[in-house]
């Protein structure tokens, strides 16, 4: 699988990444934090499928730019897949036609400006090729991580959370080789704020690896930009030898 991480910032986007979104063979997104911000609106119309993880802005920030950009009364409409919870979020505060026009209730007849999938937890969604497995994960609000394969590797796509155990075992079932996209926010000076907010550190991504079956990659991503290079740091420290400590834009061969 190609795995696009798409950067947050203009002027430096292969070392800053303010917010979310990942790009699977160019046609299926995880989050839509930057996706209606990258490209022009054709190479955002490749796009025909796109994965919330949760509802948390810097996951759906560009959402409402990127299905304005990718529509095409032409062509099916592109599909969003979330929890329930996330959609009745974004309907409630996003396509509220305050925020955002509605584009669930605006849609013409048949020319849906895109369609809503309300994702079960463990249940596989097969879309271009790939079969997606949404996973629950720990954190504030109601979270899915994924589990991607195309039948030959599989790709772990952790999501903003805390100690988790469900998404390790899940992913030892599925094809080798395997890698995972795994946050780690804050440095472990900042446990504190960590265990609240439920997110990671060095000492607990060290933890959430261990609970991992064999990994070809692990990328660190998520790194909270304020305190990057200390984070950086001390996941350099633990010591794996198949840790990659993501930036900003980046192409990876998974």
């Amino acid at each position: 699988m190609k795995v696009r991480l798409i950067g947050s910032s203009p002027d430096a986007p292969r070392d800053r990444h303010y917010a979310s979104s990942y790009l699977i063979n160019d046609r299926v997104a995880i989050d839509a934090g930057t996706l209606g911000f990258s490209g022009s609106p054709e190479e955002q119309a490749g796009v025909r499928h796109v994965f919330l993880t949760h509802s948390h802005m810097d996951h759906i920030s560009s959402l409402p730019v990127f299905l304005e950009n990718a529509y095409d009364p032409e062509v099916p409409a592109v599909t969003v897949h979330a929890l329930p919870e996330t959609m009745e979020t974004l309907q409630k505060h996003i396509f509220n036609g305050e925020i955002w026009p509605d584009f669930i209730h605006l849609s013409p007849p048949g020319r849906p400006f895109f369609l809503s999938n309300g994702i079960r937890l463990e249940e596989p969604i097969e879309v271009e090729g790939l079969r997606v497995v949404p996973v629950a994960m720990n954190h504030v609000v109601p979270t899915a991580g994924y589990l991607v394969t195309d039948g030959c590797s599989t790709v772990a796509f952790g999501a903003d959370s805390g100690p988790t155990d469900r998404m390790w075992a899940l992913l030892a079932e599925m094809p080798a080789p395997r890698s995972v996209f795994l946050e780690c926010t804050f440095p472990d000076a900042l446990t504190g704020l960590a265990g609240v907010s439920a997110h990671l550190t060095p000492d607990s991504f060290r933890a959430e690896v261990s609970k991992m079956p064999p990994m070809k990659n692990i990328l660190a991503v998520h790194l909270k930009h304020r305190f990057r290079d200390r984070v950086a740091d001390e996941l350099t420290a633990l010591g794996l030898s198949n840790l990659r400590i993501t930036g900003g834009e980046a192409t990876y061969e998974l």
